[in-house]
């Protein structure tokens, strides 16, 4: 069989057929939910930065998505920057509190675990990016069960 060559890669080249959708484009139906966890280590690889913005596309499909920061998680939802707050330090920088920020804005409800934010980590409630809301230990159980008991899709984001 004769080797064919091709020419490399040049930019501008598509190189996958990106417009190629396989599954149906699945809405919500009326009162449909979602529930995004995260017990995740914040800024180690891109399962959280990825999951926030699954939650994005949840809200954006119709679905009333809130997001459960807790255990290492609740440190997506603190504000940061550098050298002062709210500065990047480099592009990317601020990727999870932008998409949390963004996601916010369009409806979506943040909560976050007050003991793992304190106890576990040190921040006070007043680190959290305006808009989070601090909740107590025990309603990390009880938001889960809330949502198994109305059907909502739930989406748990661990990383080790």
């Amino acid at each position: 069989m004769p080797i064919v060559e091709k020419a490399p890669n040049k930019k501008g080249d598509f190189l996958v057929n990106y417009e190629e959708k396989v599954f149906e484009d699945v809405k919500a139906k009326p009162g449909e939910k979602a529930l995004v966890t995260f017990h995740t280590v914040a800024f180690e690889g891109s399962i959280g930065l990825v999951n926030l913005l699954q939650a994005t596309r949840l809200q954006r499909k119709g679905f009333e998505t809130s997001v459960l920061l807790y255990g290492p998680g609740v440190t997506l939802g603190v504000q940061r920057g550098f050298p002062t707050l709210g500065d990047e330090a480099f592009p990317g920088h601020q990727n999870f509190n932008n998409q949390l920020i963004k996601f916010m804005e369009e409806g979506g409800k943040v909560y976050a675990c007050r003991f793992a934010l304190q106890a576990l980590y040190g921040h006070g409630e007043g680190a959290l990016t305006p808009g989070i809301r601090p909740v107590h230990p025990t309603d990390v159980l009880d938001i889960v069960l809330l949502h198994r008991n109305d059907n909502a899709f739930i989406l748990d984001t661990w990383t080790l």
